[in-house]
């Protein structure tokens, strides 16, 4: 006889999975939001686009000299994005 808050195992595996999705996304929500908190305001004045697809972070610049200096930066971008939210979210920085 079971109880009716018992979930079949499938069920709760779903729920996780949703759960980390849910997470992911506000993950990522928050990582551009502080954007021009983390990068600074003449970096945040100068990006046009800023979006995350597969654990990669897209930034699109005007400037060809901020577009240089994010490319030498990107080892400590993905290193100031993950430690803000205490996780691995961003596995490399695309700059377009």
């Amino acid at each position: 006889m079971g109880r009716t808050n018992d979930k079949t195992l499938k069920e709760a595996i779903n729920q996780y999975l949703d759960a980390l999705k849910l997470r992911r996304k506000f993950d990522e929500t928050s990582i551009l939001a502080v954007w021009p908190e983390l990068m600074g305001p003449a970096i945040a004045n100068r990006t046009k686009q800023l979006f995350i697809r597969d654990k990669k972070l897209f930034v699109r610049v005007e400037s060809a000299v901020i577009k240089h200096e994010l490319l030498l930066m990107r080892t400590q971008i993905i290193g100031k994005m993950n430690e803000h939210v205490g996780r691995v979210i961003i596995e490399d920085v695309i700059i377009l």
